[in-house]
């Protein structure tokens, strides 16, 4: 995709670090009112994003506005919360453990309540239906619907509550009905420990599929009835085992558990996508352009050949990009590059694209000026030019020069061949006459006319002039 090749490496980093915080702060405060409100000021916050893309000033300001003032009121009225939540004991279970939220199961629930009442020696029925109807077998009964809990069973079968004696019906997560009666079994054959609340449990099993728990009042011991027989329970394990085949749970991992599985992967994904959303945003909403002169560099240019003349030495282009990454952009980290390797004697004619322009990652060229160069190139020759000092200014009156030497009086010269051609002499820099008052020695630099000549490496870069003044006649 031709957006990717403009991300840069610390993108990537700075998109999936701000995801992980996300999806951390949703780990952290995904069952609090926090994370409600949280949520709420996010589709705020794209509502603003939305209200800027279309223009809508106005809108967008107030947006603004109303954001400001509700980040402000969750740091003042939820700050017990946040406190509660961030307390950690250590920094894992805030930036990589997951806060294990203990939902009981109902299964869960009835072990360990039945546990209790056993412990206490208090005497319970509870009944777990199956697929057949109880109402024909089963009377009375108080309506309940309550949400099944430890303390409620308890409660229920506590010795000054008056349904205490009667069987509890527990459907699904709710206890449907408390003091319920149940069919006594008349066989005859029950061991003599066993009372009333274990025939009215063996008498529910033997005309219905439902399972029927005994707590004895006497011993504590706990029994199940099922299918014309009871079973004795020895242990928590043995007795979840049984309540999960009655109930149709073979998975170690329950429903719940799966469902915040799946939640958790959710909003992982979601923190991706969003914070992505977001880094696009401003990387592409916040576009700013800049203009820069760079320099023009000639790459595999053929040693044999000199550039004479160029239509710029330096072009100007348009630059785009996030306002952070314009900002950090130096001159040097760009460079506009000509490959000189298929170029030929005399004009030739390139133009500027983007493969010949070096740009930091994230940064989109918008506009070069000029498109296209031309550049003359020469063959490159040595020439040995005679040299002559360029005198400025006059002598003092009544003085003359009698003579004036150079060493050296000629020089060798690297430079274009039609450049060269037409030269027939190089000139020295240029030497005042006007202080001169008697014999002496000046040594002058060369100066080079056009800049691409070069001195070759034989010859001197200076000229040393020796001259004779006299009187004149």
């Amino acid at each position: 995709m031709p957006f990717l090749e403009f991300i840069r490496w610390q993108d990537v980093v700075d998109i999936l670090l701000n995801s992980y915080i996300l999806f951390r702060l949703y780990v952290l405060f995904r069952e609090t009112y926090v994370f409600r409100v949280l949520t709420g000021i996010a589709f705020l916050w794209i509502f603003q994003r939305i209200a800027v893309f279309f223009g809508l000033i106005l809108t967008s300001w107030v947006m603004q506005g109303i954001l400001a003032v509700v980040a402000l009121i969750i740091i003042i009225v939820f700050r017990n919360e946040i406190r509660n939540v961030l307390q950690a004991k250590n920094l894992k279970v805030i930036l990589w453990g997951f806060p294990q939220k203990s939902v009981p199961t109902t299964i869960q629930v009835i072990v360990e309540s039945v546990k209790a009442l056993s412990k206490r020696h208090i005497g319970g029925l509870i009944v777990l239906p199956a697929k057949e109807n109880l109402d024909d077998v089963v009377q009375g009964g108080i309506p309940l619907r309550g949400l099944i809990s430890k303390e409620m069973i308890n409660s229920i079968f506590w010795g000054d509550n008056p349904v205490h004696d009667g069987a509890i019906i527990i459907e699904e997560d709710r206890i449907a009905k408390v003091g319920v009666i149940l069919p006594l079994s008349y066989k005859n054959d029950l061991p003599s420990r066993y009372g009333t609340r274990h025939r009215a449990a063996l008498g529910l099993s033997e005309i219905t599929d439902a399972l029927v728990v005994v707590v004895s009042e006497e011993t504590g011991k706990v029994v199940v009835a099922k299918d014309s027989k009871i079973t004795d329970i020895t242990s928590n394990a043995m007795f979840t085992k049984i309540l999960q085949e009655h109930m149709g749970i073979h998975e170690e991992e329950n429903v719940y558990q799966q469902k915040e599985k799946f939640k958790t992967i959710i909003a992982a994904i979601i923190s991706v996508f969003f914070i992505t959303g977001i880094w696009f945003s401003f990387s592409k909403g916040l576009d700013t352009l800049i203009t820069l002169e760079i320099p023009v560099e000639y790459t595999n240019r053929n040693p044999g050949f000199e550039i004479v003349d160029a239509s710029v030495n330096a072009v100007r282009i348009h630059l785009g990009g996030s306002g952070a990454l314009i900002k950090s952009i130096q001159p040097e980290q760009i460079q506009v590059k000509l490959d000189l390797g298929n170029a030929v004697i005399g004009r030739n004619i390139f133009s500027i694209t983007q493969d010949s322009i070096t740009l930091p990652p994230g940064i989109f060229l918008r506009k070069v000026i000029p498109s296209v160069i031309e550049v003359t190139l020469d063959e490159t020759i040595k020439k040995e030019i005679p040299l002559q000092v360029d005198w400025v200014g006059e002598l003092p009156e009544g003085l003359i020069f009698s003579e004036i030497e150079l060493d050296p009086d000629k020089i060798e010269v690297i430079g274009g061949k039609r450049i060269l051609g037409n030269i027939s002499t190089l000139y020295t820099e240029k030497v005042s006459l006007d202080n001169l008052k008697g014999t002496g020695t000046i040594l002058a630099n060369l100066a080079l006319t056009p800049a691409a000549l070069k001195i070759a490496p034989s010859s001197k870069d200076k000229v040393r002039i020796v001259y004779v003044i006299k009187p004149r006649p």
